[in-house]
């Protein structure tokens, strides 16, 4: 078991590194090709990348593969379009948030931790399918706020880019489609639905791309590393990872805390490849902002359990 444990523990923290990454490609990519260009390419590339994880998917779990009736391909094809519709809504608004920084930004750090704050923004969009919160997340809101101030408005609301508030947009995008995913993900075959919102992004952004950019292929090429990257190793790989990772993972809330450290790789990421290297508030206010992802995936049971041991 616990051999079990550390090797979850590895393909879950290898999964974050890469998705950290991918924050460096997008930001390369977005010097040069237009945000619905490189959504359209990445995700229908992705689509295709997640057909093979199925197979591993049905290896893993030891399930043959079996025949789908109508009314649950049906159920499959509907889920996949109203996840699809709000992925490509939530990365679109991150790519083209990001093509927003200012050069010399540290446009990974911020987009990376600003995303990550759908952890915070799911439980209380929650609210209105009347799930309560807990404690937890009050409190990793809190110390959300706070970490905003430091990251992006320490020195006053000059200092916010507009990259900046359109990524928290996408962070809320983010949490719809989650809470999306989440209603159907008990009902249909997880990495079919992954394959099929891919799909589905990729063709909504390459009509949309069709209508207001103009593709230009020579940049397409030039940019050809980061998209594969996006397209092969954050989508297709990173996911692999995760799904073999959880299939192994004993504590479900650690394997949300090292899949979320993905906000770290970005500004890591940042730092190595880019040299953009964050001020000392903006340090400070990562470091307050990944205190408040790691508490709201901490589980009820724990408070109940401080309670009950205080008592």
């Amino acid at each position: 078991m616990r051999k079990n444990q550390v090797l979850s523990s590895a393909l879950l923290l290898t999964a974050a590194i890469i998705w950290g990454f991918a924050f460096v490609a997008q930001e390369k990519l977005s010097d040069t090709i237009p945000p619905f260009t490189v959504n359209a390419i990445r995700s229908l590339i992705a689509s295709a990348a997640l057909i093979p994880v199925a197979a591993v998917t049905r290896h893993i779990k030891g399930k043959p593969l079996r025949e789908e009736n109508p009314a649950d391909r049906k159920k499959l094809i509907k889920a996949g379009v109203i996840c699809g519709v709000m992925l490509c809504v939530s990365v679109n608004l991150q790519q083209f948030g990001i093509s927003l920084y200012p050069a010399g930004a540290p446009a990974s750090a911020h987009s990376g931790f600003l995303t990550a704050l759908y952890i915070i923004f799911v439980p209380l969009f929650a609210l209105f399918l009347h799930k309560k919160p807990g404690l937890f997340v009050g409190i990793a809101v809190v110390l959300a706020v706070i970490g905003l101030y430091f990251l992006c408005l320490y020195d006053g609301f000059g200092a916010l880019y507009t990259g900046d508030i359109v990524v928290l947009i996408c962070a809320m995008a983010f949490a719809v489609q989650i809470l999306c995913v989440d209603r159907y993900i008990g009902e249909v075959d997880g990495v079919k639905l992954s394959s099929l919102q891919f799909l589905v992004t990729g063709i909504l952004s390459a009509i949309l791309m069709l209508i207001f950019e103009k593709p230009d292929l020579s940049a397409i090429l030039a940019g050809w590393a980061p998209l594969l990257y996006l397209s092969i190793c954050s989508s297709g790989v990173g996911y692999t990872l995760q799904i073999i990772g959880q299939q192994y993972a004993s504590n479900p809330s650690l394997a949300s805390i090292l899949m979320s450290m993905e906000s770290v790789f970005a500004v890591i990421g940042g730092v190595i490849f880019l040299h953009a290297v964050p001020k000392p508030n903006e340090w400070i206010g990562c470091g307050i902002m990944l205190a408040a992802i790691i508490i709201a995936q901490l589980p009820q049971e724990l408070l109940k359990h401080s309670v009950r041991k205080d008592s």
